[in-house]
């Protein structure tokens, strides 16, 4: 018996729509990993890109359970010696909610060059409008 391997020119990409409203960060960030690598279709094949596009709106409203808004950090390093810097998530929130939701989803995706491949396959906007009404994307719920 032979294992199917699928080839980068027959894989067929759809386009989904993820409202954040009111879903916590972790379990919405798995579900968009999954999408992102294909690991929810038949014909996943791990050394091929067989996820889809993700569009995820709302991000402003997604939410952190316990007292993690307060508690936790992101932390970035500038390059230079002693250039460790923080920024609670509360502030990231506020500031640019789109990165929030786009760390957790990098941080689930496989760390080499096709982990940033279908890492440029996420869109995420921070209100309910998006602009790829033209690819008809599909809602998607979980």
């Amino acid at each position: 018996m032979k294992s199917y391997m699928a080839k980068p020119n027959e894989i067929e990409r759809k386009w989904y729509v993820i409202d954040a409203e009111n879903k916590v960060l972790g379990r919405l960030a798995s579900e968009i990993a999954k999408i992102l690598s294909g690991k929810n279709k038949p014909i996943y094949t791990p050394h091929v890109d067989t996820g889809d596009f993700v569009i995820v709106i709302n991000a402003d409203k997604v939410k952190l359970t316990g007292k993690k808004l307060n508690q936790k950090h992101y932390r970035y390093h500038t390059g230079y010696p002693g250039g460790l810097r923080s920024i609670p998530y509360e502030r990231l929130m506020e500031k640019n909610p789109e990165r929030v939701i786009e760390l957790a989803v990098k941080g689930m995706l496989p760390k080499n060059r096709l982990g940033r491949k279908m890492f440029k396959k996420l869109k995420v906007y921070r209100g309910p409008e998006h602009k790829h009404e033209a690819q008809k994307p599909e809602l998607y719920e979980f």
